[in-house]
């Protein structure tokens, strides 16, 4: 994916924002070091801007589909309350043994629960409502997941979809694959219901923010 953002402008956004905690830093350190999707973990930019809408939400569950390494989930549970829980899913063994091991290491991890086996079987078995609920994970299921999501999330929550823009490719027409096509039919999707009010961020690789509609 190319990047959309200059670098260097990233860089001085991220350090103008909420720093990182050092345990964050150690891990995606050790994300980058020794992982070969690390692109795929959430930077200091964005591991902010989740952990804001984690608080201005004032949330006390978050669903989060895709946890990778772990970034992302601490900052999800570093902004809840005590009695806050993140419930976060994955299929990647090695991914998750990295995030065990930080988890450990944090006060927080106690308020991470994960949950392994392919997400859309875990979202079945899950009761709502979470008022935050994150996605990122394959994206030929984004439009499941996002429709599963809508039926769990609490009515002042937010959902929130990671790449969105996908580098850009999302304005290929045809689309160059079926990623691609998936995260077009999910912004399509997104864009026409009714039931939400949504924008479309150009954080880092694009970010739905999507909240229910006012019934005022």
């Amino acid at each position: 994916m190319a990047d959309l953002v200059p670098l260097d402008v990233e860089a001085y956004a991220a350090a103008h924002s909420l720093p990182e905690t050092p345990l964050r830093r150690a891990l995606r350190e050790e994300t980058e070091r020794t992982m070969e999707d690390a692109r795929m973990l959430v930077g200091p930019l964005e591991g902010a801007f989740l952990h804001t809408m984690t608080r201005l939400v004032r949330a006390e569950r978050v669903l989060e589909i895709g946890m990778f390494t772990g970034y992302s989930a601490l900052c999800f549970a570093e902004a809840l309350p005590e009695q806050g829980r993140v419930v976060t899913c994955e299929v990647d063994e090695e991914s998750a043994a990295v995030a065990r091991r930080f988890f450990a290491q944090s006060p927080h991890g106690r308020q991470i629960e994960i949950r392994m086996g392919p997400a859309l079987e875990t979202m079945a078995e899950l009761t709502g409502p979470f008022d935050v609920i994150f996605i990122d994970a394959d994206k030929v299921n984004y439009v499941n997941y996002y429709r599963r999501a809508m039926e769990l999330l609490s009515p002042r929550g937010v959902i929130l979809v990671d790449n969105v823009l996908w580098g850009g490719e999302v304005l290929a027409d045809p689309p160059t694959d079926d990623r691609t096509a998936a995260i077009q039919a999910l912004n399509r999707v997104v864009a026409n219901d009714t039931r939400v009010t949504a924008v479309l961020a150009t954080i880092r690789d694009g970010i739905w923010v999507i909240t229910p509609a006012s019934t005022r």
